[in-house]
């Protein structure tokens, strides 16, 4: 979204990484999915280059990025680090990386250009992201956008940021290995341009948009409703990943994230992988499986699991999320009080297409949280209805680090909230404008 013009276009543009933490990406580990992991032969390490000062949404992108990247790489044998100095793109510097990791920028610098395709002729690894691709100008550096990434310039974008089923279209590639014929993305805004990627030979389009996701985007305006859109892809004459994905869904008036690019396992199975497969780590050759896993993972190390149970406790009040008076049927209130172990105090998560997720309670599984009248406004109750799949019924767990979550809701974009940040017992929950304060953050605790 081009808000601030800075781009010369309609909307703000933003990229952003959540805190999301990799689905069994561990060395030598079998992953959520079932798929073994790659493990990485000998240590390497990673440079990432940012900007980090132009759009609340980049700088958020950058901030998610430098939390999630180290952890996944200690988990997978590797060294990862980020600098906003983009001089040390140079061929002294370069050398001493494996990959090169551009996350919202590309270099404007004459010798920093000459530098990185010098680095990339010479057998170096690169990976992208989302606005590293972004031109209206590929002619003012004709090798990186017309000849490297394939694309020439930026053309369309959707509008607002949404998740997206993709199609696998190359499943031999290793870093699609073990992948199912189709994956649940993370929500983003999504790019197209002005080449088509197909026509080139030596475009290797690892993923696309699946025809069922259509229509991509909110806004009718900047919406896809057909068409062909790669969203992952390769230039076989350099080792290079590009990733469309990277820009999530934000609350400007707040500056709160109500997404994270980090909620879709399988896209952390893609990202490791393709990590590993730069490096020229060894890696495994897992079978593909055509069963889809997509559930969002805390940001230590344990992913949410669909089938556990887990008790919500506000960070706020230190009371968990309840159904009021044990209630199962629909129309009972969800509110917070003392922590009690019941089954009216225990919730799963289990996913529903891409990032979302429906939230059931444990003592009556048909019914899971739902806000009222299917309402968009703020201080909607919350309460417990048979699940119907509506988006009111919807959520996604974005993780805040430190292991706790803010919930927000799929139709309205607003944050599962505790009504003036009340402590007390028996307080109906809401939603809320995404505010970023302990009254909206929750950590989920397992039971038995």
């Amino acid at each position: 979204m081009f808000r601030n013009l800075s781009f010369g276009l309609k909307r703000p543009l933003v990229a952003a990484l959540g805190l999301f933490t990799a689905v069994g990406l561990t060395l030598s580990t079998t992953s959520a999915s079932g798929a073994v992991t790659p493990a990485a032969a000998t240590p390497f390490k990673v440079l990432a280059f940012y900007d980090g000062t132009y759009d609340a949404a980049h700088i958020d992108f950058d901030k998610e990025a430098k939390t999630w990247f180290p952890d996944a790489a200690a988990a997978n044998g590797f060294t990862w680090e980020a600098t906003t100095d983009w001089s040390r793109l140079n061929t002294g510097s370069l050398a001493a990386y494996k990959v090169i990791m551009f996350l919202d920028d590309a270099p404007t610098d004459s010798g920093q250009r000459t530098a990185f395709q010098t680095y990339m002729n010479n057998g170096g690894a690169w990976m992208g992201f989302h606005v590293s691709a972004f031109t209206t100008d590929p002619n003012s550096w004709s090798w990186y956008y017309n000849t490297f990434l394939g694309t020439g310039s930026f053309e369309t974008n959707t509008w607002g940021p949404t998740s997206a089923t993709l199609k696998i279209e190359d499943r031999n590639h290793p870093s699609t290995a073990g992948l199912p014929a189709t994956i649940g993305s993370s929500v983003s805004e999504w790019y197209s341009w002005s080449k088509d990627l197909r026509q080139n030979p030596n475009i290797d389009v690892l993923a696309s948009i699946d025809n069922s996701s259509f229509p991509v985007g909110t806004d009718p305006n900047q919406q896809w409703t057909s068409g062909y859109y790669p969203i992952l892809w390769s230039n076989t004459k350099y080792k290079m990943l590009y990733a469309n994905f990277g820009h999530n869904a934000m609350n400007y008036d707040t500056n709160t994230r109500t997404s994270s690019t980090f909620a879709s396992p399988q896209q952390n199975q893609w990202l490791i992988q393709g990590i590993l497969w730069l490096a020229g780590a060894g890696t495994t050759s897992p079978t593909p499986t055509d069963t889809p896993t997509v559930t969002p993972t805390t940001p230590a190390t344990d992913p949410i699991s669909s089938t556990a149970w887990y008790t919500v406790i506000n960070k706020n009040s230190g009371k968990c999320v309840d159904a009021r008076a044990a209630g199962t049927t629909s129309g009972t209130a969800i509110q917070q009080y003392t922590c009690n172990s019941t089954n009216a105090q225990q919730y799963q998560f289990q996913t529903t297409t891409g990032s979302y997720l429906r939230i059931n309670n444990r003592a009556n599984t048909a019914q899971s949280l739902d806000v009222t009248d299917v309402s968009t406004a703020d201080n909607a109750p919350i309460q417990t209805w048979t699940y119907g799949g509506g988006n009111n019924q919807q959520w996604t767990a974005v993780a805040e680090g430190s292991g706790y979550y803010h919930f927000v809701n799929r139709n309205s974009g607003k944050c599962l909230d505790v009504p003036a940040a009340s402590t007390s017992d028996s307080v109906q929950l809401v939603q809320y404008t995404c505010n970023g304060t302990g009254a909206q953050s929750y950590r989920l605790v397992p039971q038995s």
